[in-house]
């Protein structure tokens, strides 16, 4: 049984059972909430490799739920791109300097937070067809395969294109499982899941089936508006710390 740290424990536990409650009463953004607390402490491998591991419990059920509603023509240029993108991901990931790697994920957090914010004021892109969706995916397979964030840029990708909610889900949740599956095979292969990642994976499981319990009971109760802004705001501040931090060179883990 590997040692953990106290501090590194608690921010883990922490950051799951936060992500959790925000996926079970949202339904999204379990990687993007995990990765900003988990980056305190934890280092961008194990990061990557938490959120790939638990990030393909909560989607697949999902995903089994739409499996009807699916459009194979649609996915393969994301699922294919991905694959192409993953091997680059886990490159940089394994010889990257860890700063580097959590600056790379403080811009997404921040990026992705503005996203959210000035959803109402972004154009549509309903003209793209396959070939920049292949685009998207390979350069979410390369965010996946080094942050773990794989699920991040087909979410917004496919509200650009114009498509309704339900053609969203059965493009971009498909796309994540497959991008997180095939990052755990990589993640796995090249021998970067340790035993402390298989450790810290078993120390949170409980704590994510409370997290999303929690939210799923609540779901409905909170003006959902409010909350989606506050936890933007969050993400933001969040993924700001990590940039400022990094390029101060005052990380930790």
């Amino acid at each position: 049984m590997p040692e953990i740290p106290l501090l590194e424990l608690a921010v883990f536990l922490c950051g799951t059972s936060v992500a959790a409650f925000v996926l079970g009463l949202v339904g999204f953004a379990f990687g993007i909430v995990a990765a900003g607390i988990w980056l305190h402490a934890l280092t961008p491998a194990e990061t990557t490799s938490l959120i790939a591991a638990y990030a393909l419990l909560v989607q697949s059920h999902a995903t089994w739920k739409l499996r009807r509603a699916l459009n194979v023509r649609r996915l393969i240029p994301f699922i294919v791109g991905s694959a192409v993108g993953i091997p680059a991901g886990i490159l940089a990931l394994k010889w990257a300097p860890p700063s580097e790697i959590r600056t790379a994920a403080g811009w997404v957090l921040v990026l992705f937070s503005l996203y959210n914010l000035l959803t109402p004021k972004l154009p549509r892109i309903t003209p793209a067809g396959s070939l920049l969706d292949g685009v998207i995916g390979t350069l979410s397979g390369a965010l996946g395969g080094s942050t773990g964030l794989g699920g991040t840029l087909p979410a917004i990708w496919c509200g650009l294109r114009g498509w309704s909610k339900d053609e969203q889900r059965a493009v971009f949740q498909p796309t994540a499982v497959a991008t997180f599956l095939m990052t755990a095979v990589w993640l796995g292969g090249t021998g970067t899941i340790t035993t402390r990642i298989v450790y810290f994976f078993a120390l949170g499981l409980p704590v994510l089936a409370a997290g999303t319990w929690l939210g799923w009971k609540l779901y409905g109760k909170f003006d959902e508006a409010m909350f989606r802004k506050a936890v933007n705001i969050l993400l933001f501040f969040s993924g700001s710390v990590l940039v400022l931090s990094s390029s101060g060179g005052g990380t930790t883990a």
